[in-house]
């Protein structure tokens, strides 16, 4: 196969818009879909060396697997053993024990599975997963294990069946992904099933599926269209499109456009440009190096990069791409200074250290003998959460039987909400049983309590919500119904989310019972055991403060208002900018203990303080 400048190009196009979301510029919210475009020129330009040395007979899977090894391993397990290392010196108790065991799963090309187990990859806590990028290597090379010898098989036994297998397989992979792109579980995002039909994309093309494009003006077209479809998905997805699915057609489709079309064409020159070309040349590195950055940059400052630190980081990515490109990338595809038997030796002996490693940190726990006392209490605050909460949360999901706290009475309170509500449920567990009486826990991950609510990720919100309310009609004994959400999230802004919560409330009331609603828990910017913990490590710990209040109250107003409305229609307010702010701030710790266990959930702590000031 020529080399086409045009390729790199595309590169460039795929790992820009990647860099660009995880470092949050504006604009860039679809940027994750530069995953996809790489999956495409990959299913393209390896299917097509596949493709050619099996129909000569001289294919050969050692061949293959060698020029993986010098194209993969030697920048991933740099990359790797890095992190490693700076977890270990930087890392809190809570948060390093997840580093090695994702360092063991990318060292076996299995990160995919890990992430998939372990976390979402918009949902909270990806941002101190170092690794959490490696799952698109894993979903490739898993790919990569099967298909050579799939097309190894066809060639000798139905030679003439090759496009038809392929694309059915394509098309089964792209209707599983379509069915499955309202699945929350990460499946449809992370694992090979779902995701094979975007690789496949890029191998019909390889494969000849497609017949070429003689008109010079249709090639102008298409690639114009290719680049279009791109830019469409980069700037006008976010975290709360469904993807991937239908919406991953745009740029798998725009990808191959631009592959299929481009050479010749205004838009290849394009693509040829020598900066942009020069993006593409070191865009593996580029990705394997960026997000470690972003991660220890946001970890060690508490927060998002922003201004010239999202400059700083940016620019020193790519220093690190180049410098990787340079001295460890390029070295290692020299087949003359690295024999066959030497890659695989040192594939091994890199694979061997890696886990090793990886093992004794595993054994090592969260290692908490590398800080002092104080730090280890703030550390503890994410440790701080309802006893039971994985019993009694997300029960709807589970299918499972919602708990009853308290005294060991009939219950005559609900409490209902998201996952805000369940350190409060505790709470109030431990009020009701010093004084004789339970409630009902009925929380489900960001669904807040409203009838017709539809989360954007979830259909099972609606279902539990009215779950939620059929329980509560059809017990007459529960009188009293708590209403708890992430209510400071801007929802409030949304005119029909408030007028369906309006509805919510009326229709509670209807039924006789009575609403005691549990306003907005103070948002923080930072991870609060998190920051705690940083600042008790610098012996700074007397500045520990909170979002100012005036921030928070410029953030609720129209939240306060509809508090204020609600009040006078007979609904009880407790109100946590009560307990937990003063005129000028809001406190994130108190007692030495920290009063949340993320940047917005209440800790238990903070959970009882809101309740015995509010409640």
């Amino acid at each position: 196969m020529h080399y086409r400048r045009d390729i790199d190009g595309l590169r460039a196009l795929a790992i820009l818009p990647v860099l660009l979301f995880h470092a949050h510029v504006p604009g860039f919210d679809g940027g994750y879909v530069g995953v996809d475009i790489f999956f495409v020129i990959s299913g393209y330009l390896i299917t097509g060396i596949i493709a050619r040395e099996v129909d000569d007979g001289r294919f050969s899977l050692a061949r293959f697997y060698e020029r993986r090894f010098r194209r993969i391993v030697p920048a991933l397990g740099l990359m790797i053993l890095v992190v490693l290392g700076l977890s270990a010196w930087l890392y809190l108790p809570g948060d390093l024990e997840g580093v090695p065991r994702s360092a063991l799963a990318a060292t076996l090309f299995a990160s995919n599975l890990w992430f998939f187990t372990d976390t979402g990859y918009f949902a909270g806590g990806a941002d101190v997963k170092p690794l959490l990028h490696t799952w698109s290597l894993a979903v490739e090379e898993q790919y990569y294990i099967g298909f050579p010898i799939l097309l190894m098989l066809i060639a000798r036994f139905a030679p003439r069946w090759r496009t038809a297998v392929v694309m059915a397989i394509a098309a089964g992979s792209l209707l599983l992904s379509i069915a499955m792109q309202r699945d929350t579980s990460g499946f449809a995002f992370y694992l090979l099933p779902t995701r094979a039909w975007e690789l496949l994309a890029g191998a019909s093309l390889a494969l000849g599926v497609v017949p070429a494009l003689k008109a010079r003006w249709l090639r102008e077209l298409v690639a114009w269209g290719g680049i279009a479809g791109i830019a469409f998905a980069v700037g006008c997805y976010d975290r709360d499109t469904l993807f991937p699915g239908i919406a991953a057609l745009a740029p798998v489709l725009g990808a191959a456009a631009l592959i299929h079309s481009a050479p010749g064409t205004s838009a290849g020159r394009l693509l040829g440009w020598a900066p942009l070309m020069g993006v593409g040349l070191v865009s593996y590195s580029l990705y394997l190096w960026h997000w470690p950055m972003i991660v220890f940059t946001e970890y060690a400052t508490d927060m998002a990069i922003t201004g010239w630190t999202r400059i700083a980081v940016i620019a020193g990515s790519f220093v690190a791409a180049i410098l990787s490109w340079r001295f460890v990338e390029r070295p290692f595809r020299d087949s003359q200074a690295m024999p066959a038997r030497a890659i695989f030796r040192f594939t091994g002996a890199t694979m061997a250290l890696l886990c090793t490693l990886s093992l004794a940190l595993m054994a090592a726990g969260p290692w908490p003998s590398r800080f002092a006392p104080t730090v280890l209490a703030q550390a503890a605050g994410r440790d701080d959460i309802s006893p039971e909460r994985k019993r009694c949360h997300d029960i709807f999901a589970r299918g499972a039987t919602p708990c009853v706290l308290g005294a060991a009475v009939p219950p005559d309170a609900m409490l209902w909400g998201d996952s805000h509500g369940v350190e409060l449920a505790y709470a109030l567990a431990l009020e009701a049983r010093a004084q004789g009486w339970a409630l009902v826990q009925r929380t489900t991950s960001s669904c807040p309590p409203v009838l017709g609510y539809d989360a954007p990720r979830d259909a099972r919100c609606a279902a539990a919500n009215r779950a939620a309310f059929a329980a509560l009609c059809a017990n007459p004994a529960i009188r009293r119904v708590y209403l708890a959400a992430f209510w400071a999230n801007g929802a409030f802004d949304d005119p029909a989310f408030v007028a369906k919560l309006d509805r919510s409330i009326a229709a509670i009331r209807a039924e006789g019972r009575e609403v005691v609603l549990i306003g907005a828990v103070p948002p923080q910017p930072f991870d609060v055991p998190r920051r705690l913990a940083h600042l008790a490590r610098a012996g700074r710990l007397a500045e520990a403060q909170g979002v100012a209040r005036s921030w928070l109250d410029a953030r609720t107003v129209h939240l306060r208002a509809l508090f204020a409305r609600w009040q006078a229609q007979g609904v009880r307010l407790i109100d946590p900018a009560v307990a937990l702010c003063d005129a000028r701030h809001c406190a994130i710790e108190q007692g030495g203990k920290p009063l949340y266990f993320d940047s917005h959930h209440l800790s238990v702590t903070g959970a009882r303080l809101v309740i015995a000031r509010g409640g």
